[in-house]
């Protein structure tokens, strides 16, 4: 008697768009940012990929990652490294098939992926989620974290960190990544109060206590 066929491995999907990349005036420069922002998620041994984000046509990139948390904390990552560009993402999560020997994929992780991505773009063009970046869909009938859950901590994380103004979203970063309020502030070549004092007032540690919990989902 044949033994149990493997269940498929569920993963979620990343896919991404470069919405600047159209309108720059010096597309190489941000493309070369863009190659580097991706670099830094791939030799992360802490991001939990499943494979690496990679350039798939144009302004386009993708990738697969062990879990949700890792998917959502790699958007704000890469937002932050390409900000003031802009970017949009769509998190998909479900099964993946191989179509052939050139590991050609599909599957309802991938179509759940770009649901959600264009469910960003029409969400965009509306004044009241204008600054959404970031969607989650589920494929159907599938165990995984519910989209509801998830899409209210990226819709309010979004909010926040676009309601940012671009020196906020450099401190921000610079704090994800670990460097002191001391630090950040000789970097900006502002007093350590000043960068405390914008800490408290655009929300940096909640957005940081928020991106530490959203990475925790499974």
């Amino acid at each position: 008697m044949a033994g149990k066929k493997p269940s498929p491995e569920l993963t979620a999907v990343l896919v991404a768009d470069l919405v600047s990349s159209r309108t720059s005036k010096d597309r190489q420069a941000l493309h070369e940012r863009f190659r580097a922002a991706m670099e830094s998620i791939n030799t992360d041994p802490q991001a939990d990929l499943v494979e690496p984000l990679r350039i798939t046509v144009g302004d386009e990139f993708q990738g697969r990652f062990a879990t949700i948390g890792a998917a959502a904390a790699a958007t704000l990552t890469l937002r932050l490294a390409l900000s003031p560009d802009d970017i949009r993402f769509g998190i998909g999560w479900g099964e993946v098939t191989v179509l052939d020997a050139d590991g050609t994929q599909d599957g309802p992780a991938w179509w759940s992926a770009r649901s959600a991505i264009e469910w960003v773009k029409e969400a965009q063009q509306v004044s009241a989620t204008g600054k959404v970046r970031t969607a989650y869909r589920r494929a159907t009938d599938q165990a995984g974290p519910g989209e509801p859950e998830i899409n209210a901590a990226l819709l309010c994380r979004d909010h926040l960190v676009g309601s940012l103004d671009d020196r906020s979203r450099r401190v921000l970063r610079a704090m994800m990544v670990g460097q002191s309020q001391a630090d950040v502030a000789d970097a900006e070549g502002i007093s350590a109060s000043a960068i405390s004092q914008r800490v408290r007032r655009d929300g940096l540690g909640l957005i940081l206590a928020a991106h530490d919990e959203l990475r925790r989902v499974r």
